[in-house]
């Protein structure tokens, strides 16, 4: 495996004895994927009922969606640069976008605390 920058050998230090891992057995690439599957279906259900209670968008509401739709873009792109894309590429696929959405409903978590506590 050829090392291009830093990020490459971070990346490779974090994430090679997770893919190690992951290939010993087919009980372990399981686990990641369910595991995954939870978190995904979790940080949906959690960003959604915040969303709910949060209410109907007006003005202040309106902001509030954004900033949170901006907290998931900016872990969409942190996600990238950090997983690698050369090996299990749908599994972090899928941690990718539950990290999103969890990202944008703990900002919205934290919102609704603010604002109606």
């Amino acid at each position: 495996m050829k090392i291009n920058s830093i990020s490459d050998a971070i990346t490779n230090a974090i994430f090679s004895p997770v893919k190690s891992w992951a290939e010993y057995s087919p009980g372990n690439w399981n686990i990641i994927l369910g595991v995954g599957l939870l978190l995904l279906m979790g940080s949906m259900i959690f960003t959604y009922v915040l969303y709910k209670k949060i209410g109907k968008e007006d003005e202040r509401t309106n902001k509030i969606f954004l900033k949170s739709s901006f907290y998931m873009l900016v872990a969409i792109i942190l996600c990238d640069m950090i997983f690698p894309k050369e090996y299990m590429w749908n599994i972090f696929f899928l941690y990718k976008y539950a990290l999103a959405f969890l990202a944008a409903g703990i900002y919205l978590a934290v919102q609704y605390k603010k604002d109606f506590s």
